[in-house]
């Protein structure tokens, strides 16, 4: 029972600090709001958290562990390797329009040193696992074997960024749609797949390469 309690009081702690740094920012949010709207002490906060950089790492794990269970789930879908980067851009702008513009403010624009480096860490970490899944679909002919995975990242991030841009999301319906429409001009370009010159193309590089 005293384990299940000091789990709810855990749960409320962290549950109100997420939805005030929704709506406030981190900087703007103090220990003692979060007390005082989750109904628990300063006593007992202390004994789950050192401070309150401590709290926000605990976050950040859980938004990135969710995250990346969301990213492994779309690498694993049987379907083509253009609608899993359509997937992955979607799942990048979700996550980017959950947060709230003073919460985004804080994490990742403006940042305390701390959070700055512990940030850091976690997207080296993230992009190992990125970057090897990268590497497996070039490996299984997912993607052309001559580029980068590195580069397709790279780029990515950019795209992900393009996906809000206010001036793109007139011509489009939704952001999912804009999305589609960015990952088959990276893939694609803009002539069609299976276009003869294109094929006559890759028939020649393919030729060339084999002479070499």
């Amino acid at each position: 029972m005293e384990k299940r309690e000091k789990n709810k009081k855990y749960r409320a702690l962290k549950d109100t600090a997420y939805e005030l740094f929704m709506k406030f920012g981190i900087s703007r949010v103090t220990v003692e709001e979060i007390c005082l709207k989750a109904g628990v002490s300063k006593m007992t906060f202390y004994k789950y958290f050192k401070n309150k950089t401590h709290l926000v790492k605990d976050l950040i794990d859980n938004l990135v562990s969710v995250q990346m269970e969301k990213y492994r789930k779309i690498m694993e879908k049987p379907v083509p390797f253009t609608e899993k980067v359509k997937l992955i851009l979607v799942l990048k702008n979700e996550q980017t329009e959950m947060m709230g513009k003073e919460f985004f403010t804080d994490l990742v624009l403006n940042p305390n040193p701390e959070i700055a480096l512990y940030l850091e860490k976690i997207r080296e970490k993230s992009a190992k696992e990125v970057l090897e899944s990268f590497r497996s679909a070039r490996e299984s002919g997912e993607i052309r074997r001559d580029i980068k995975p590195e580069f397709i990242i790279y780029f990515l991030n950019h795209l992900t960024e393009m996906t809000r841009d206010e001036e793109l999301l007139k011509m489009y319906s939704t952001p999912n749609e804009l999305a589609m429409e960015l990952t088959n001009f990276f893939f694609y370009g803009i002539t069609a797949p299976g276009t003869p010159g294109i094929q006559a193309e890759d028939k020649a590089a393919e030729k060339e390469k084999a002479v070499v």
